[in-house]
């Protein structure tokens, strides 16, 4: 029977993470290893300056366990401690909110498939639309295990998965896409303490996406779910030329620039 690895950024209670689980128990055996607390935006962060903790969840389930740490923490600390060895896929999410174009560098969720896709197993990451009501789970639950199929019978190239944005309610279908651009304005508030100490809040800012046909956040906001191949490579092939052909000559020397 296939090993499944489930986690994601909203912690072990996130009804996404069950819901998930639920559907992907079609596939094979599920154990659950997420946060204890939420770690939303964390990215791809590894915790080493303080140990990890694994608990078991019993009022959970029987397969699932929390750790005090990151998405790849989780992980990590799974395929060492849990499996023994390499699980037959892992899926992370489902995240409240899309992860999509430039965001995915700030995503746990998608940290936890990209921990996945280097450690060498098949990996799905799946984020629905984020809505102010009660969220159904159902429709990404289904297309996260749809997608895990597919590259379980037909696997991706080495160091490759999938990132999955889903639309609320009944997609129209599936669309390949690339990551959307966006210009995007961080804003940083502000305020201050009872004793006048200032302290800054980073809030959401301003966002403008660039036209592009094939991209995730077209797709999603034309009610299809984004299906976006996403590597760890993040070396910019097209500018190799250009680099090579800067004036080499004309820099000091690193090992002069203290003389």
């Amino acid at each position: 029977m296939r090993r499944i690895l489930v986690t994601n950024d909203d912690g072990y209670r996130s009804a996404g993470i069950h819901a998930l689980a639920r559907e992907l128990r079609q596939l094979g055996a599920v154990t659950i290893v997420a946060p204890t607390q939420e770690a939303s935006a964390i990215g791809h962060a590894l915790t080493l300056r303080h140990p990890l903790r694994l608990e078991k969840i019993d009022e959970m389930g029987e397969f699932t366990f929390g750790v005090d740490g990151t998405p790849t923490d989780c992980v990590n600390v799974a395929v060492a401690h849990l499996f023994k060895g390499l699980p037959d896929l892992v899926v992370s999410g489902i995240n409240k909110g899309w992860n999509l174009g430039d965001d995915i560098t700030y995503s746990g969720t998608v940290a936890g498939a990209l921990e996945g896709a280097l450690l060498g197993i098949p990996a799905v990451a799946v984020s629905l639309r984020q809505t102010k009501g009660a969220y159904d789970f159902s429709y990404a639950a289904r297309a996260a295990t749809t997608m895990a199929e597919a590259i379980l019978r037909t696997p991706l190239p080495g160091r490759t998965f999938l990132n999955l944005n889903v639309p609320k309610g009944l997609p129209k279908g599936y669309r390949v896409t690339v990551q959307a651009k966006r210009n995007h304005v961080t804003s940083v508030a502000e305020r201050h303490d009872p004793k006048g100490r200032a302290y800054y809040w980073i809030e959401e800012g301003q966002n403008e996406w660039e036209p592009h046909d094939r991209s995730d956040y077209q797709a999603v906001r034309d009610g299809y779910v984004s299906v976006t191949p996403l590597h760890p490579d993040l070396t910019a092939h097209a500018a190799l030329s250009a680099v090579e052909g800067l004036a080499f000559e004309n820099l000091v020397p690193a090992n002069e620039v203290t003389k």
